[in-house]
């Protein structure tokens, strides 16, 4: 016990000084910086999958509407989809689906991005056609 006593008289507790941990969080800030420009293709590729999903359930409603009237609709409220509101509207979607053509043979649906995702002015593109080719015709 008298050990004790006469550390804290001295009044030296042992930690790390302000310094120290200041250089640590500037470390971790730099490593932070150094990593997060490298993250933009993979946030980019994450949120096209909402546009491969969104786009799938279109060809879905595609079809069944062609199965029952022999023909594609050039309007997505007659199939029965509905829209999410995007981000500019105050919502979460992030794709515009619209449907750009429609026969009784085929069609093409497109989703486009309402934000640019990784800043370089372009706006990410995916469409889809009655034999179900999905392709991204603006890679972001």
């Amino acid at each position: 016990m008298k050990k004790l006593s006469k550390f804290f008289k001295k009044g030296y507790v042992k930690a790390y000084s302000l310094t120290e941990i200041l250089i640590v969080l500037c470390i971790i800030g730099i490593l932070l910086l150094m990593v997060l420009p490298n993250q933009t293709s993979v946030i980019s590729q994450a949120k096209s999958i909402e546009a491969q999903a969104m786009l799938n359930q279109v060809y879905g409603l595609q079809k069944s509407n062609f199965y029952r009237f022999s023909k594609y609709s050039a309007s997505a409220e007659e199939l029965g989809f509905e829209q999410e509101k995007t981000v500019d509207e105050g919502g979460q979607a992030v794709y515009k689906i619209e449907i750009v053509e429609a026969s009784s043979n085929t069609f093409t649906a497109r989703a486009t991005s309402v934000t640019d995702l990784d800043g370089d002015g372009t706006f990410n593109t995916w469409e889809i056609n009655e034999q179900k080719m999905l392709t991204e015709v603006t890679k972001e």
